[in-house]
């Protein structure tokens, strides 16, 4: 090729590389002016949507066209949708279970024992026996051999929670009643019951806070819920209207908090412990009490445990300063009392 040729060439190639250099400039700045003008838009994708395809319903501008915001085009685009999204996230990710606590939640057997539960607590409400073959078909053949677990579980839940207890009708037989626990008096009523109620479910709300990190959003209680056959908006058999006990009357008792989230600009709530929660029970009660209701031990959920350990602890030890300040006063009133016995005594002897 003549030396002509190659330079034309060359030059050709300098000019071609200077204007993609150009290009590349230009997009870069008005990546950064994008990024500057929302800076609480995060630079990774939402979940959900592939990190390599634009969100559902955005147009995708054509490739190396500068980056125009919503805003400087007059439009309303997904930016605040986004940034919605992306606020509600990061509660959740704040808020997820421990390690314990997914795999107290992921426990397979669960969804069985309240399907029983459900089972039992209908038979209840229309006073109908309880026959182990309709119990067998319920469970499926499948779990047929954890049959007893089941059972034995569903049993000790519908005890701890709403204070019915599960008897055999015949010993060795074949069907079942629930027999309340609750005092009834001579007229018929039930003594306390209200209380036994409110109790039964506040542990489990108090269980699920616990649960996801001492914070629960309604979505994770009533998920929660619903497996043991407490819906919102159903009356319920022995909680009566269950969302009124828990977002009102207990609140009220100052056993929970409710509360707006303050990061969201969605509509969404958590429930925290209360005042009195606090001082009328402990994290080691409440997950006891959870144990029991899913069939394990306290010390198989090591996280948990060891932070209602440390609980214990530290209530352990404000007890101790709270004995020591009553100690110290009482001894102060001693001395205090003291002078005058002695003067009185010597004036009785002259």
């Amino acid at each position: 090729m003549p030396r002509g040729q190659k330079s034309k060439l060359r030059a050709r190639e300098k000019r071609h590389q200077a204007r993609r250099e150009t290009q590349n400039h230009g997009g870069a700045q008005a990546t950064a002016a994008q990024r500057e003008e929302s800076p609480s838009c995060p630079s990774s994708p939402s979940r959900g949507t592939p990190p390599s395809s634009p969100a559902a319903g955005t147009r995708q501008e054509p490739q190396g066209a500068p980056a125009t915001s919503s805003r400087a085009a007059g439009v309303s685009g997904p930016g605040s949708d986004v940034r919605a999204k992306v606020r509600v996230e990061a509660r959740r990710n704040s808020s997820q279970p421990s390690a314990s606590g997914e795999s107290f939640q992921r426990d397979p057997l669960i969804k069985k024992v309240g399907m029983l539960i459900e089972f039992l607590l209908e038979k209840y409400t229309v006073e109908e026996p309880i026959i182990k073959a309709d119990l067998l078909k319920l469970v499926n053949k499948r779990y047929k051999r954890k049959f007893p677990e089941i059972l034995r579980r569903a049993a000790e839940c519908v005890q701890l929670v709403f204070g019915l207890e599960l008897k055999e009708v015949k010993p060795g037989g074949d069907s079942y009643a629930l027999v309340s626990k609750l005092h009834v008096s001579d007229d018929g009523r039930q003594s306390s019951g209200g209380r036994f109620r409110k109790n039964g479910l506040l542990m489990l709300v108090l269980g699920v806070i616990f649960l996801h990190g001492d914070r629960a959003s309604e979505e994770e209680i009533w998920e929660f819920l619903n497996g043991l056959g407490v819906y919102v908006g159903r009356c319920h058999i022995i909680f009566g209207e269950p969302r009124k006990l828990i977002t009102e009357d207990l609140v009220q008792e100052k056993y929970l908090v409710y509360r707006q989230v303050c990061d969201s600009d969605l509509p969404c709530y958590e429930l925290l412990w209360g005042r009195r929660a606090h001082a009328e029970t402990s994290k080691m009660k409440v997950l006891e009490f959870m144990a029991k209701v899913t069939g394990t031990v306290p010390s198989a959920l090591p996280d948990l445990y060891e932070e209602a350990l440390k609980d214990e602890e530290e209530r352990a030890r404000t007890r101790a300063r709270a004995r020591a300040r009553a100690a110290a006063r009482a001894g102060t009133r001693v001395k205090a009392s003291a002078p005058s016995k002695v003067m009185s005594s010597s004036s009785s002897h002259p």
